[in-house]
């Protein structure tokens, strides 16, 4: 089977959500230092203001999955568009701090409600063999707004808008929230939204599209589960039978966050500082992490429908362990702080391989049809508070100790990999109800 226009053109354009994400996540970095001049706050009121787009994801992550489940993947979506387009015009006008921090706060709501809705709606429209590969463009687009948000503050600052800088580097994001909102205009709906809603011969033509080579049969299958399904569209997530694919949604998200990575990445600065270097340049950090996370992403999309999700779950244990274990030798020795950038490139290489490509994947896939905008909502949401939590505690251990932290993300990591080994099932090449099948859920 070949990947054809119609499927990659829906898959690029749901994959936006994550585009934007990622441009709202980094973006912010490069307006602290005036936020804080303007709205003349203090370092926790400064923390507070960042993080307010970071509440806004764990309620977007929460809620998400019930209009997705009511109104469809894709008109979702298109709300969430309209969230990301008035926080980034709310950022550019604010008034005042109040109105700031509120625009952030449905950024946030966008970013979390993104993080489930677009990997699910690629994934429900995605052939098996194609969808590690199609739903790992979400966070392939996550890692390239990452650098766009990067390229994007360098190139505002060089254009001389003087006070009003800080206003142009956030309200820029209007212009790729306008785009995705306008493109999600041009896709399907998810063809097994549609066959929940009991309009198959729409959900056919949706899989006839997208180059499914036996459709008919796929159809079927859909229609069967489905079936199976009705009566039980409100079930609850929370039940005995679903005990092991929330444990694997549970785990994945919290590993992902135990490795470090946003901590890492919110205060890469302080890292160098901590470690003895005077000076370290921000845009040059910024382009040798960014460029790294971009290429590792790369490697692990063209990779994961090919050696697996669990392989590459392994793979990424082992070696962030042995990178996050040197990181904290050096703190602890105060010695070879040379290596310091080579070590966190190595860590930000195998996770984007591992960790970071597979969650969402991952999440997209363990659930059967009819709870899995719940359970892609109870991972994310999983993920979101753990970064929350990870990333608010780590200046203060840090403050004590600039080892311990990075002591505990290794060792986390070797946890990572054992749970992984004996636990985790292996999804890739099977088809959503098969998968559901496999997990003995019925």
């Amino acid at each position: 089977m070949k990947l054809n226009s119609y499927l990659l053109k829906a898959t690029i354009v749901a994959a936006l959500g994550g585009l934007l994400f990622g441009f709202d996540t980094a973006v912010i970095a490069g307006a602290t230092h005036a936020l804080t001049a303007v709205y003349a706050l203090t370092p926790s009121l400064l923390g507070f203001t960042v993080a307010s787009a970071l509440y806004g994801t764990i309620l977007g992550s929460i809620f998400a999955g019930i209009p997705g489940d009511k109104y469809g993947r894709r008109a979702s979506l298109r709300v969430l568009a309209v969230f990301y387009l008035v926080s980034a015009l709310g950022c550019a006008f604010a008034w005042d701090w109040y109105s700031f921090v509120t625009a952030r706060f449905l950024g946030g709501l966008a970013i979390g409600g993104s993080s489930v809705l677009g990997p699910m709606y690629i994934a429900e429209i995605a052939p098996a063999r194609w969808r590690g590969r199609l739903v790992g463009m979400f966070q392939f687009n996550i890692v390239f707004g990452i650098l766009l948000a990067y390229l994007s503050n360098f190139l505002v600052g060089l254009a001389g808008f003087g006070d009003s800088e800080w206003r142009w580097k956030l309200g820029v994001a209007a212009i790729p929230a306008a785009f995705f909102l306008v493109m999600l205009f041009t896709i399907p709906e998810s063809p097994r939204w549609l066959v929940k809603m009991r309009r198959a011969p729409e959900a056919s033509e949706v899989l006839r599209l997208s180059g499914e080579p036996d459709y008919k049969q796929e159809l079927s299958d859909i229609v069967t589960s489905i079936d199976a399904d009705h009566g039980r569209a409100n079930e609850p997530l929370f039940s005995w039978k679903y005990r092991f694919p929330i444990f694997l949604a549970v785990t994945i998200g919290m590993f992902n966050q135990l490795s470090g990575i946003n901590a890492i990445l919110y205060y890469l600065n302080d890292i160098f500082a901590q470690a003895g270097f005077s000076k370290v340049s921000g845009d040059l950090q910024a382009v040798a992490i960014g460029a790294t996370n971009l290429l590792a992403t790369m490697l692990a999309m063209t990779v994961i429908d090919k050696i697996g999700r669990k392989t590459m779950l392994l793979v990424g244990s082992v070696g962030t362990a042995i990178c996050l274990a040197g990181v904290s030798w050096i703190f602890a020795s105060h010695a070879n702080q040379h290596l310091l950038v080579w070590l966190l490139v190595g860590f930000i290489a195998f996770f984007a391989f591992s960790q970071g490509a597979v969650i969402w994947v991952y999440l997209s896939e363990v659930f059967p049809n009819r709870v899995r905008a719940k359970g892609q909502s109870l991972g994310s949401f999983t993920h979101w508070a753990a970064n929350a939590v990870i990333s608010g505690i780590f200046p203060v251990i840090a403050a004590t100790s600039g080892a311990a932290p990075f002591v505990f993300f290794a060792v986390m990591m070797a946890v990572q990999f054992f749970v992984v080994l004996l636990w985790y099932p292996e999804t890739k090449g099977h088809s959503l109800e098969a998968m559901q099948k496999r997990l003995g859920i019925e």
